[in-house]
């Protein structure tokens, strides 16, 4: 099913994880909606900005996967709001800092994360809005937990 110019659902409902653990990862009806307005709004912003493909590390969650990898249960991954994007170890010269600076400044998000120190970016986008436009920085406490600053 394509959700946008240049993405299908295939490719953000992708995991390892949940394949290795039997674990489905469909989103529903409203779910699906929530990707498209999230690729319209955000991804393809950013791929038609630096005309190149954009690496989606991770996208859809359902709820047993999200518990799974210890995510947040409050994590708009598991609603379809948001993205992990990541262009380390990509040919091309645009880098999570790039990407997460053209967020900021040119599109309407909800939340935007530069989760430790760039090593990837996650933002997110509510279909029915109204968007927070929060900036957060992740990163580890003392303790070994994350913290968002």
């Amino acid at each position: 099913m394509v959700i946008s110019q240049h993405v299908t659902l295939g490719e953000l409902i992708r995991s390892e994880t949940a394949k290795r653990n039997g674990i489905s990862n469909m989103p529903t009806p409203e779910h699906i909606e929530n990707l498209k307005a999230l690729c319209e709004h955000i991804f393809e912003p950013i791929r038609a900005e630096f005309r190149v493909p954009i690496y989606i590390s991770s996208a859809y969650r359902s709820e047993a996967l999200n518990k799974l990898v210890k995510g947040s249960a409050k994590s708009q991954h598991c609603k379809g709001e948001a993205l992990d994007l990541d262009m380390d170890a990509h040919s091309h010269a645009i880098t999570n800092k790039d990407i997460f600076d053209f967020i900021v400044a040119k599109l309407p998000f909800d939340q935007v994360i530069n989760e430790f120190n760039y090593s990837w970016i996650h933002v997110s986008y509510k279909k029915n809005g109204p968007q927070r436009g929060q900036i957060l920085r992740a990163v580890k406490n003392n303790s070994g937990g994350t913290i968002y600053l």
